[in-house]
Parts: C-alpha cells; sequence; structure tokens
C-alpha cells in the first residue's frame, strides 16, 4: 500500500513538473481582433458569452485576451439598450472604443459625458453614476487587481 501511495506520489510530482515545463515553453502570442470580427464575426466565437440581465436586456461578451497575471483582459462587447445606475464603484480600470451607437454617462456629480461610435473613453474603477444607451458595440480593455473579473 505504502509503495502504491509512493509511486502516485512520484507521479504526480512528475506530471506537475511535465506541465510547468510546458507552460514555460509555451509561445506567447498578441492577440487581433480583425475587421470581420468588428463587422460581428467575433460573436460566432465558441467562447461568446450571451447574458440576459435583470432588466431584460441582452448583451454578448468575447473575451480576446487574458494576461498572464489575470489583471489585464480585452474583448468585444455588445449590448441593446439599457439604463443602469451604478452605485457601487465600477470596480475596474476600463478603456473602451465605441464601433457602434452611443453611450451616456452620468457621473455621480451630475456631469454627463456622451462617447459616440468612433470615440474612446476611459472609466476609473472608482466611477459611480448613471450609465444610458440605445445599445452599442464596442471593444474594452480592463485592468483589475481582483483575478476573477478577466478569468
Amino acid at each position: 500500500m505504502k509503495r502504491n501511495i509512493s509511486i502516485a506520489v512520484i507521479g504526480i510530482m512528475i506530471s506537475v513538473a511535465v506541465i510547468a515545463a510546458h507552460h514555460e515553453n509555451e509561445v506567447v502570442k498578441p492577440s487581433k481582433i480583425s475587421q470581420s470580427d468588428v463587422s460581428g464575426d467575433i460573436y460566432n466565437r465558441s467562447n461568446m458569452v450571451k447574458t440576459t440581465h435583470k432588466d431584460g436586456h441582452t448583451s454578448l461578451d468575447v473575451t480576446t485576451l487574458v494576461s498572464s497575471s489575470g489583471e489585464y483582459c480585452t474583448g468585444m462587447y455588445r449590448s441593446e439598450e439599457t439604463h443602469m445606475e451604478v452605485t457601487e464603484p465600477w470596480g475596474v480600470d476600463e478603456f473602451f472604443y465605441i464601433i457602434e451607437g452611443s453611450i451616456t454617462l452620468t457621473s455621480s456629480d451630475g456631469t454627463v459625458m456622451t462617447v459616440n461610435s468612433g470615440e474612446a473613453a476611459s472609466i476609473p474603477e472608482e466611477w459611480t453614476g448613471q450609465w444610458d444607451t440605445e445599445g452599442y458595440s464596442k471593444i474594452w480593455a480592463v485592468h483589475s487587481e481582483d483575478l476573477s473579473y478577466c478569468n
């Protein structure tokens, strides 16, 4: 019995070493969002997540890259018309570029900013306010120390 446990432990240790060596030798590659992806083909990928939110609107989200640290990720997102009150801090530092539609962001101090198709914006993780849109599609990049966000 002890011998079988020892063999199992040695087997696990060898497997872990092989897996670790494999990951160390992996080639790290950049990620691309092509013109056909921007046109909507990206939402046909197997990792596309479709969500129906509490207010009834639907969104499509595709992650294209997650950094090895898990703190940075990129992708594309499409949303139907929605109104959202952001009463808790946004929680991530986000940069986005609007492909279609627009988003109106009203900060908690009343400042209003509208981001239209062809424009970009950045939202700090501490932001609170109101998010309004009649629908949009965006390319996004997020940084978060909360490793669960990108994974």
